[in-house]
């Protein structure tokens, strides 16, 4: 699913010149071109890279194809517990849609947000239930985006295999997941709380924007008073299932890497499931910046060079993060342009939504 967090309203700023726009599309094609051209060709040589998924059985794929179908699957999971009333079928197709959304468009995630909005606002669902599923969902996935690294650094010393750095960025993790689950404590205690939750998180957003020459953003601390009188009856009633449902979410697309990993023949003794997770858990960390659509070129280098360091050899390794990629990062576009066909061919004259909202994802972006 797309990874996604919502931002609050936007000064009002000059119309994007041609520029701008030209290196939006054109930086995030130069780093998958510099990635996949240059880079990779150097970590390992591609043809026994090759030779390796060639040496995958049929029952081998196929069991990772099943994998791949129920990690896209799992996506609806979250959706469903955040938004009570949508069934099933409907939840698949909004997810599928915008991931695929997400993955293929430049700045794709603020795309894929809209994309959810037409749908789930073509079924009658109204603004403050959509605003809520696209707020919890990324707040979720941030809290589990932080807890993965610190949970697999744990087991990976519980392994013997901690070193000072391991130590300083275990610390360093449960620190950021501590700050996040108190600033959501106090942000949900008191409407005040909320206030000055969301006016320190505008000052902090807002002095990263002005070093990329932005304007600061506003109304973040009426937004976050906003978010707590909406949220606070969800959370009470569905935070479980929401924490279960985004948790499985996760680990189905670790799941995927590592099956691959065995597949193509990396042992237990060359990279543990422990370490595999740690190098997943970092790797989703660091892509959640939106430097590519669906981190195409980022997850690919930072994946081998996490796995490699972990024991791997390269050339197995740079197969299986391969594999896994085409099953999580490809198989999602026909499955979501499916599901774009599908909605717009159900859907009648009067279910067409009356206004949808295109929420930007954040700069520091599940």
């Amino acid at each position: 699913m797309a990874d996604v967090e919502v931002v609050g309203e936007r000064a009002p700023s000059r119309p994007e010149g041609v520029t701008r726009r030209l290196l939006r599309v054109l930086l995030p094609l130069a780093v998958v071109a510099v990635v996949f051209v240059v880079v990779l060709p150097r970590v390992a040589d591609l043809s026994e890279v090759l030779e390796q998924v060639r040496a995958m059985t049929g029952l081998e794929l196929a069991s990772l194809l099943l994998l791949g179908v129920w990690n896209l699957a799992s996506y609806a999971l979250v959706y469903q517990a955040a938004l009570p009333g949508l069934p099933v079928g409907r939840a698949l197709l909004v997810t599928e849609a915008s991931t695929a959304v997400a993955n293929t468009v430049p700045a794709g995630a603020g795309f894929g947000i809209g994309v959810t909005w037409a749908m789930l606002a073509s079924w009658g669902f109204r603004r403050p239930e959509i605003t809520l599923l696209v707020l919890v969902t990324g707040v979720w996935n941030i809290f589990v985006k932080l807890a993965l690294p610190v949970a697999a650094l744990a087991l990976v010393a519980l392994g013997g295999g901690t070193t000072t750095g391991s130590v300083a960025a275990a610390a360093a993790g449960v620190a950021s997941l501590a700050g996040a689950v108190a600033a959501l404590a106090i942000l949900l205690r008191s409407e005040a709380g909320a206030r000055r939750i969301g006016a320190a998180a505008a000052r902090v957003v807002s002095g990263l924007r002005r070093t990329v020459r932005l304007r600061p953003v506003t109304g973040w601390d009426e937004a976050a008073v906003d978010f707590r009188s909406s949220t606070t009856g969800l959370l009470r009633e569905r935070w479980v299932p929401l924490t279960i449902a985004t948790l499985v979410s996760h680990l189905s697309l670790f799941g995927v890497l590592l099956l691959s990993l065995r597949h193509v023949g990396v042992s237990e003794d060359e990279v543990s499931w422990a370490a595999a997770l740690a190098g997943f858990a970092f790797v989703r960390l660091v892509s959640a910046l939106p430097i590519t659509p669906g981190g195409l070129g980022v997850v690919e280098l930072g994946l081998t060079a996490a796995l490699v360091a972990a024991g791997g050899e390269r050339e197995p390794v740079l197969a299986a993060v391969l594999v896994y990629r085409a099953i999580t990062y490809l198989l999602p576009i026909p499955a979501g342009g499916l599901s774009l066909l599908l909605w717009r061919r159900r859907r009648g004259p009067a279910d067409q939504p009356d206004q949808v909202e295109v929420v930007e994802p954040s700069s520091s972006a599940p």
